[in-house]
């Protein structure tokens, strides 16, 4: 069993770490009210655009099979951008990530290639030997911004474009609850109808649009993707910090408890210790007396 002296080193250990988890799961908190505020924010914006742009394609209806982003690319790949972390330190947050990416991954008869958002997923991918096309690092996951997103979107639209691929998905995580976040794989291009909502394919009387509905969806297309990718990391963000937090509670209260129970073990050796010492001390006294 440890000594006294060893003890109490790993008491002051363990205090230290838990001092350093309690600091993280503050700091997790703060930046998870920041980013969940704005990705519930933003969630009304992306519905009502991708509302209207759903009640447009309605307008323009069997029109929307002439443009290249509503129907399958003739390329013979996919790509597929990938959201994690720049570190770690948040539960099974990635893990959870890379198990649904390598089940969609099984899924698909055509190669794959990726974008990724995150050093884990991209460290995690050329590791497995998988093609990398790009790794977004400028700016770090957290400084990005809608200006940023539209960025991105525009890549992907651009990629599309050229015809290498079939199609282009988005994996990242929903932000469902402080403890769910659910990983989610989505058809980013070719624009699936469905998906613009309920409107498309329904007329809702002669409405007198200026300019043309052509028109007004070919400039709304483009903000509705953007909001997808924008939506996406902010999801992403929010459940990583949730993750976070949730994973640095956990190692604090681990560190209390372990704490606990080593403080326990050292009050017994100490009194185990004293109890000999006044024994010796006793039976001196008393071999001193005879």
């Amino acid at each position: 069993m440890a000594g006294i002296k060893e003890l109490r080193l790993r008491i002051k250990s363990v205090g230290s770490i838990k001092q350093i988890t309690r600091a993280m799961e503050m700091v997790a908190t703060t930046k998870l009210r920041r980013f969940q505020d704005r990705a519930i924010a933003s969630r009304p914006y992306a519905e009502e655009i991708a509302g209207l742009v759903g009640r447009l394609a309605g307008e323009l209806g069997d029109e929307l099979a002439e443009r290249a982003i509503f129907r399958h690319g003739p390329g013979d790949k996919v790509l597929c951008m990938v959201v994690s972390s720049d570190r770690g330190l948040c539960g099974a947050y990635n893990a959870n990530l890379f198990r649904k990416l390598e089940s969609w991954k099984r899924e698909q008869a055509q190669d794959v290639e990726f974008l990724t958002i995150g050093k884990k997923v991209n460290a995690y991918l050329r590791s497995q030997g998988y093609t990398v096309v790009r790794d977004i690092t400028d700016p770090p996951l957290e400084k990005i911004d809608y200006r940023n997103a539209a960025v991105v979107a525009s890549q992907l639209v651009n990629a599309f474009g050229t015809g290498a691929y079939s199609s282009v998905v988005i994996m990242g995580t929903d932000f469902v609850s402080m403890a769910r976040y659910v990983p989610r794989v989505s058809l980013f291009l070719p624009i699936e109808p469905s998906s613009l909502g309920e409107g498309v394919g329904k007329h809702s009387g002669d409405p007198i649009l200026e300019p043309s509905a052509a028109e007004i969806f070919d400039v709304l297309v483009p903000r509705y993707l953007e909001t997808q990718i924008y939506n996406l990391l902010l999801e992403s963000l929010t459940s990583e910090y949730a993750s976070r937090r949730f994973a640095m509670k956990n190692a604090t209260d681990a560190a209390n408890d372990m704490q606990a129970v080593l403080k326990g073990v050292y009050n017994r050796k100490r009194q185990e210790g004293i109890t000999t010492e006044l024994l010796d001390i006793v039976g001196g006294a008393a071999a001193v007396a005879k």
